[in-house]
């Protein structure tokens, strides 16, 4: 489920909104990073300032959600989405998963701006991305037939040490990941007990996750080691920043 087989023009077709959030996050960076950008104008404009906010700049409740303070910071942010996103895209469909992941960031925007002091500045997508392993352990909890035992156990563990990892390490923003994670279990478990209920609500959709299981047969040999590389790093990365 966590392992990519497509080719990047697949990928794009088959997750659009994935590529086009990870899209939007290199852009961003680049816009931060090359020259010929107001580099520091762009990066005052977009974080997340609470002293601003509760002055009525009120869109830096969401533009956190993709800058990022450097090249690893988006790096290991857009390699999480890469492997935790497609799954629930091709599940939730490209309007609800838009809608998980924008309220998951924001709920952890909020929850920062009301919890940490005037003078708290923040960036990043983790809190949004925290809201889809929130969203996962829902499906653990109320759906747990849509996972397989295995790929429940990786959500799990990767999720348990996210949160540790997040206690541990300097510059980290806790209130994001913590109330990111919150929000997404909570959206997952309105919408997952009402899909449990009633087959037409279009939450769940039969045979939805057998869909996205590609066979590794027939695959490459080089794009295989290529995308363990990439796991390894992302996950690494993202647990330890």
């Amino acid at each position: 489920m966590f392992t990519r087989t497509e080719s990047f023009k697949e990928f794009i077709r088959y997750y659009p909104v994935v590529s086009a959030i990870i899209c939007i996050h290199i852009i961003i960076y680049l816009l931060t990073v090359v020259p010929l950008f107001p580099n520091t104008l762009i990066f005052e404009k977009l974080a997340g300032v609470n002293l601003y906010i509760v002055q009525g700049e009120y869109w830096r409740l969401l533009s956190p959600i993709i800058l990022h303070s450097g090249f690893p910071h988006v790096l290991f942010n857009s390699f999480s989405l890469v492997l935790f996103g497609p799954v629930l895209e091709r599940m939730l469909g490209k309007t609800r998963f838009i809608l998980l992941y924008i309220t998951a960031g924001a709920a952890a925007n909020i929850a920062t701006l009301l919890l940490e002091p005037l003078t708290y500045i923040h960036v990043g997508a983790s809190g949004a991305i925290f809201g889809l392993f929130g969203y996962f352990a829902a499906i653990i909890v109320f759906r747990k037939e849509l996972l397989s035992r295995e790929n429940s156990q990786i959500i799990l563990t990767i999720t348990i040490i996210g949160v540790i990892m997040t206690f541990l390490q300097p510059n980290i923003n806790v209130t994001a990941h913590l109330f990111g994670l919150l929000a997404g279990f909570l959206i997952g478990a309105a919408s997952l007990a009402k899909g449990r209920t009633s087959s037409s609500s279009g939450i769940i959709r039969p045979g939805g996750l057998a869909g996205i299981r590609p066979s590794l047969k027939g695959v490459p040999a080089s794009r295989l080691v290529l995308w363990g590389i990439i796991i390894i790093l992302a996950v690494l990365g993202f647990l330890s920043r």
